[in-house]
């Protein structure tokens, strides 16, 4: 399992400018610890791993309600409850932390690497099935619009990190074909938060396995001592009929691992050495 890596927000009305220093909203950096304290230590220690924390389950096997990491730190309550709130039947969960590197890496450097759509195209992934790597997003751009809109290009690296940001997104899948998502960004608490969701029904065999509004990935990032930390949400509802024709678990990490992969590659990138 490659970096881990994952997606979310809100979508708030206004666009005002904030100046980026690496603590922008708060002013105080803060450790790993304060932030998801009393983790376990296998856990944590899967943070700090190169792949990262990785957990799927399925409502069907959490009769007591998805366990959410989240839950117990402290970030804002929303982050998690806007995902569990449309009522999954599968989420998974990722957590990791992107070490410091030379420089100082701010949230400027995230919000730039997330505008880079055309950097999903053509990244791969390992098909069991097929038995090599191969594209899992064949074409990956920027439209004008949810539903069925024209490819346009991406911006230009910003100057600053805007409050709140929509814009929409079409990825030719592997598996699902052309797939249209509205993405938001916007500040929340000490970090960025960046959300999908998918603004069509997304089909396998011509089947609409997963309904329009029915996906949701959602990560939150923050600066902080250790370096770029990620926390990652994604839940999918479909039914069981669907899901035994798709193997959710497969599905949904895979897709997770690639948008993490894009978003680290790029803030290594946009931070530079």
């Amino acid at each position: 399992m490659k970096n881990f890596v994952l997606i979310l927000v809100f979508a708030l009305g206004a666009t005002l400018n904030v100046p980026l220093g690496a603590q922008a909203l708060t002013g105080q950096m803060r450790a790993f610890d304060d932030v998801f304290p009393n983790l376990p230590a296998a856990a944590r220690a899967a943070v700090f791993s190169p792949n990262g924390y990785f957990r799927f389950a399925a409502q069907a096997d959490s009769p007591g309600g998805f366990a959410v990491l989240g839950a117990a730190g402290s970030i804002d309550p929303e982050i998690v409850n806007s995902i569990l709130a449309f009522g999954p039947s599968h989420l998974a969960q990722t957590l990791l932390v992107l070490p410091r590197q030379a420089g100082s890496t701010n949230l400027l450097h995230v919000y730039n690497a997330l505008s880079e759509i055309g950097a999903l195209e053509g990244r791969l992934y390992h098909s069991h099935r097929r038995g090599r790597y191969i594209p899992l997003f064949e074409e990956a751009s920027r439209v004008d619009n949810d539903r069925r809109g024209n490819d346009i290009p991406d911006p230009p690296a910003a100057a600053a990190v805007p409050a709140s940001e929509t814009f929409y997104i079409r990825l030719r899948d592997v598996n699902f074909g052309n797939t249209f998502y509205r993405a938001d960004v916007a500040l929340a608490g000490n970090g960025l938060v960046y959300r999908m969701v998918n603004s069509r029904n997304m089909t396998y065999l011509f089947i609409p396995v997963i309904r329009a509004g029915n996906f949701t990935a959602q990560l939150y990032f923050e600066i902080i001592e250790e370096g770029v930390l990620i926390y990652g949400l994604s839940g999918v509802n479909v039914s069981n009929l669907h899901a035994s024709m798709v193997d959710m678990g497969s599905a949904i990490s895979r897709r997770l691992a690639v948008v993490i992969e894009w978003v680290t590659d790029g803030i290594q990138r946009t931070a530079g050495p």
